[in-house]
């Protein structure tokens, strides 16, 4: 029997005892996107490409790449090397790789929780394999994070329901006990119809709260939360 579709993105808050497991966008949420339409734009101006082919190859080509069926050569070659440049597909790597930046408080936010709470950390994005191993290695997340759900390592792509099912099955949790921080409103109601927790991640501040409200408080909220009672 199919359930009903939630009404909301967010979901009542939860025992800290409960949350075991956050499963963790990055593109949005650990990190800038790795390839969106701001680093598209710029990549048309630095590369003196026309932005509106550019842009249409891409979203003709990129889902394949995402889904792990195509190298990142073969995109490259199908969206930007299907005619003669005077570049080469090296260099228009080397300034796609370079486009991603972190969000430092949102890292340390999860490092602390993992620390605190002993939780599990499930990455599960839509990004494509050397982009992901790229990101991954730069900005040390595997470090703090157990398992990636990687729709090139996996196949499967958000929003379909699969790739949050193989994320429970590899971390052997249960839906009630993951707290899922994602970014897209669609992807945030998809895991939330197989009984998974959602935040739609706006900001570390509003993130932060909300993870509170699950029972998820880092130091330093519970630091000030004792100083306000004084």
């Amino acid at each position: 029997m199919s359930q009903t579709p939630p009404k909301s993105v967010e979901r009542k808050s939860a025992p800290a005892r409960e949350i075991s497991c956050l499963f963790l966008d990055i593109g949005g949420v650990l990190l800038t996107n790795g390839w969106g339409r701001e680093c598209r734009a710029l990549a048309a101006k630095r590369f003196a490409i026309n932005p509106e082919d550019l842009d249409i190859r891409h979203h003709q080509a990129f889902d394949t790449y995402e889904a792990g069926k195509i190298s990142l050569a073969e995109y490259l070659h199908r969206v930007v090397f299907h005619q003669k440049r005077r570049f080469t597909p090296v260099q228009f790597q080397r300034f796609m790789f370079a486009q991603s930046r972190p969000f430092p408080q949102m890292i340390e936010l999860v490092r602390k929780l993992k620390a605190k709470y002993k939780l599990k950390i499930v990455v599960v994005s839509n990004e494509g394999r050397e982009l992901n191993a790229h990101r991954i290695r730069k900005f040390k997340l595997d470090e703090f994070v157990d398992c990636f759900v990687s729709s090139s390592f996996v196949h499967v792509r958000k929003p379909d329901a699969d790739i949050f099912k193989l994320a429970l099955d590899l971390a052997q949790v249960r839906a009630r006990q993951v707290v899922y921080v994602e970014d897209t409103p669609m992807f945030v109601q998809a895991a939330q119809s197989l009984g998974i927790r959602g935040i739609l991640h706006q900001d570390c501040h509003s993130t932060h709260a909300r993870l509170a409200a699950f029972g998820l408080q880092d130091h330093a909220t519970s630091a000030h939360k004792t100083a306000s009672k004084i």
